[in-house]
């Protein structure tokens, strides 16, 4: 199996994919290490906009946090917008022991949408990014279970792990383990990962951590899959595909009339449709989702090809024009 991206973080894909995938957690230390998109300076980055704002950043201590603990006002143009991260506030908590989550990291940070977009192009599946930072000696969530295969990237610090069995059916919920479960999911793996170490977690399999050595801080790339849901909505989609339909019919002809027409076109549709081509539909759906590479020009490019003189056509295609109206 040809997969780049993958094997940066697993070594040899297949091998990865033939023994560990939805099966078993597993620990790699490849070559170089582990490579991360994210690292601690881009969280400076991030910061330092002063744009940076919930829903974006979370702070766990235990439980979820209030966002007032560590988020600020501004004021503008006489209004004054709540939400956005206080780097002071953030730093006084993580000094008292809470850990700091940042969510959807792709969808703001161009090096890792680029890095999810290749990493979900060979898997077939959406993926998502979240990066945390923990104090050593603390835990940033309780036991939980991700509706998702992670791929753990140690970043800086070191990080202790407990991995749990995982579901022993599909009427399982994602979130926190509490003991109205069912029997307490067994411990199955314990490990500490250090800068450059990889943790792979199956969709599913309860889990927590905790701070082993100095600043802990971690990339998550969250590989989704579907599930009823999905499969559901897509098969409706597809029935109903290029179906155009009266929205109220009249009469009781007319409403037979839909009815024959729905159910000639579904059971066309439905005699073309494999269980395979279901999944990879559903999977091609939540891939979509995903956030694309900006295909606009920057206003660095643009302003270096904007016209000289302001009565010609613009690169955009809109007439520059003086005087005053």
């Amino acid at each position: 199996m040809h997969a780049p991206t993958l094997a940066q973080w697993v070594g040899n894909p297949a091998e990865f994919l033939t023994t560990y995938w939805n099966k078993r957690p597993g620990v790699f230390h490849p070559d170089g290490g582990g490579h991360s998109s994210f690292t601690l300076a881009d969280l400076d980055a991030a910061l330092s906009t002063g744009f940076f704002r919930e829903p974006y950043v979370e702070m766990w201590d235990g439980d979820k946090l209030p966002a007032r603990k560590f988020t600020t006002t501004r004021a503008v143009a006489r209004s004054t917008p709540a939400g956005f991260a206080d780097a002071c506030r953030i730093r006084e908590l993580l000094d008292k022991g809470a850990t700091l989550l940042l969510r959807c990291v792709d969808q703001w940070h161009a090096p890792t949408r680029t890095l999810l977009a290749s990493l979900a192009t060979e898997l077939g599946r959406q993926v998502e990014a979240f990066f945390f930072v923990t104090p050593a000696g603390r835990q940033g969530l309780p036991l939980h279970r991700d509706d998702a295969d992670v791929l753990v990237v140690q970043v800086a610090g070191s990080k202790a792990w407990h991995i749990h069995e995982g579901p022993t059916d599909g009427n399982w919920h994602a979130g926190r383990v509490t003991d109205q479960d069912g029997p307490w999911p067994a411990e199955i793996l314990r490990t500490t990962l250090r800068p450059g170490d990889v943790l792979y977690v199956p969709r599913g399999f309860a889990h927590l951590a905790a701070g082993d050595q100095g600043l802990s801080a971690h990339l998550s790339l969250t590989v989704r899959e579907v599930g009823s849901d999905d499969l559901a909505d897509t098969l409706w989609s597809l029935l109903t595909e290029e179906l155009a339909l009266a929205e109220r019919p009249l009469g009781e002809e007319g409403l037979v009339s839909t009815a024959t027409r729905l159910l000639a076109h579904t059971a066309e549709r439905l005699a073309a449709l494999t269980a395979a081509d279901l999944l990879n539909r559903a999977r091609a759906h939540g891939r979509a989702t995903m956030s694309p590479a900006p295909d606009t020009a920057s206003f660095t490019e643009l302003a270096a090809h904007w016209p000289a003189s302001p009565d010609t056509e613009s690169p955009t295609g809109h007439r520059q024009l003086t005087g005053t109206p």
